[in-house]
């Protein structure tokens, strides 16, 4: 069967097609976003010294693969694409899950997606504009063709969005090994007379508050981990494939972040690192003379690789809600063509461009991490529930407690931080995330029994007005009827 027609007799439905490789490439993607480029100075902040912050670093590496090993025994145990959506659901309930994925419509993904894309433009556009911010609506325009783009594809054919993926991950992965190339001849040149490893523990501040919050900021750059579990189903050979992929691109993310940041102290100056924007661009004036400027592409390239991983896997999140009846039915169509899930990478896509019209939506990014740390420690904490619940569920890979547990407290933790340091925002993330139930309650619960007949002739209609317009069928249909 070829890549992008389907032939008579074949039920639709997405493929295994997911590679070892290219669930490496899916991780690290994600992971190695823009923030390792532009804003390691969060950790310099709150720990005042070189030394304490590559500490943070290496144990912020260590603390996500405790959340990655997790997550592989629950990958491999409930074997549903959708991540902490389908082991909310699996452990907790349709009530939890239909809140978790609530989240992700109408926050977590979109304004992630529509932030990356932001990010891409303004830094692809960077060099045209070298004394001066780039026009709002350029970059916004710029933004939103990246999205087209990336979203056409995606939905032409599963192969050209993993080779995407995988060519843009070892672009960053080229790029962050220039950086860290360009800090090690800058020190075997110069020494410790510049940059900061002169005295690399001066201006420690080692209280807890301070820890914590650089604790905070260290994770959020590792956030990504969790991308593979979104499409397990599409992953050959799951069981092995997926902690695999998971141990390869934790280890490798850490030493990478911890090379670049000694690369970054080896030029800069805490108070350089501090005052920087981007800090990427900063240390690429200093060492790659005329070849600075491309410093703002690799960035690009960066978020670019970043976003075509966030639009695969928040897709394959709205599909799996979608069969689980938390979405309308449409969404949960697949291309018989292309055996893609056109609705649902229409559906990611389209809430995207809607928050590149937000002009602050940087700001809404705010809700982000305490939603985040929310709903991952919600699907660990269903790990440990269902180990007691259910035993005999068969479980490939099985770690001690200890681990699901220690997470479990982390999260508490990263989403208690901000009701003390982001009081409002954190009110205001509470508040939308309440408005989940009610929502379940009229439209879910007990197969929509309070919904207005309205609104179910309202769904029917769309559903076939829109596979007139674009055709797609329900998963496992044979086409050959």
């Amino acid at each position: 069967m070829s890549e992008t027609k389907t032939e008579p007799g074949t039920e639709v439905q997405l493929q295994q097609r997911l590679s070892l490789l290219n669930g490496v490439t899916m991780i690290i993607g994600n992971i190695i976003g823009s923030g390792i480029f532009l804003t390691p100075k969060g950790v310099q902040l709150e720990c005042g010294s070189p030394g304490l912050s590559l500490i943070v670093w290496a144990l912020s590496g260590v603390l996500s693969l405790v959340g990655a090993i997790c997550y592989a025994e629950l990958g491999t145990t409930i074997v549903k694409s959708g991540a902490s959506y389908s082991y909310i659901m699996e452990a907790f309930g349709p009530l939890l899950g239909f809140v978790r994925m609530w989240l992700s419509v109408l926050i977590i993904e979109p304004t992630v997606q529509a932030a990356i894309a932001i990010t891409f433009a303004d830094y692809l556009i960077k060099p045209f504009f070298p004394n001066c911010p780039a026009p709002f609506l350029a970059v916004r325009l710029l933004a939103a063709a990246c999205c087209l783009f990336i979203i056409a594809m995606n939905c032409v054919s599963v192969r050209i969005a993993t080779r995407i993926q995988d060519f843009f991950s070892y672009a960053k992965i080229v790029a962050l090994f220039v950086i860290i190339i360009a800090g090690a001849v800058t020190y075997g040149k110069h020494g410790t007379t510049v940059g900061s490893f002169g005295d690399p523990w001066a201006g420690t501040t080692l209280t807890p508050g301070t820890l914590a919050i650089a604790m905070y900021s260290g994770l959020y750059s590792y956030a990504g981990w969790d991308t593979l579990n979104f499409m397990v189903e599409e992953l050959k050979n799951p069981y092995k494939n997926l902690p695999l992929s998971i141990y390869i691109s934790l280890p490798l993310c850490t030493v990478i972040y911890l090379l670049a940041n000694v690369a970054y102290y080896a030029v800069l100056t805490p108070e350089e690192l501090v005052s920087a924007d981007a800090v990427a661009l900063v240390f690429a004036d200093k060492t790659l003379g005329t070849w600075a400027p491309i410093m703002s592409i690799f960035v690009a390239m960066s978020t670019f690789g970043a976003l075509n991983s966030s639009f695969y896997a928040s897709s394959r999140l709205f599909y799996v809600a979608a069969r689980e009846g938390h979405l309308p039915k449409y969404f949960a169509m697949v291309s018989p063509e292309h055996m893609t899930p056109i609705p649902s990478l229409f559906l990611t896509g389209g809430l995207t461009l809607v928050y590149l019209c937000v002009e602050n939506v940087f700001d809404l990014i705010n809700f982000y991490s305490f939603m985040y740390w929310l709903t991952v420690g919600l699907a660990i904490a269903g790990q440990i529930y269902l180990r007691f619940k259910a035993p005999e569920m068969p479980r490939p890979i099985k770690f001690s407690l200890f681990w699901p547990f220690l997470f479990v407290l982390l999260c508490v933790f990263l989403v208690g931080i901000p009701y003390f340091t982001e009081t409002r925002d954190s009110l205001i993330g509470t508040a939308i995330l309440a408005t989940g139930f009610p929502l379940y309650f009229y439209f879910i619960y007990g197969n929509g029994k309070y919904m207005a007949n309205c609104f179910r002739g309202l769904s029917a209609r769309c559903t076939q007005f829109l596979q007139k317009l674009l055709p797609v069928v329900p998963e496992t249909i044979d086409v050959g009827l």
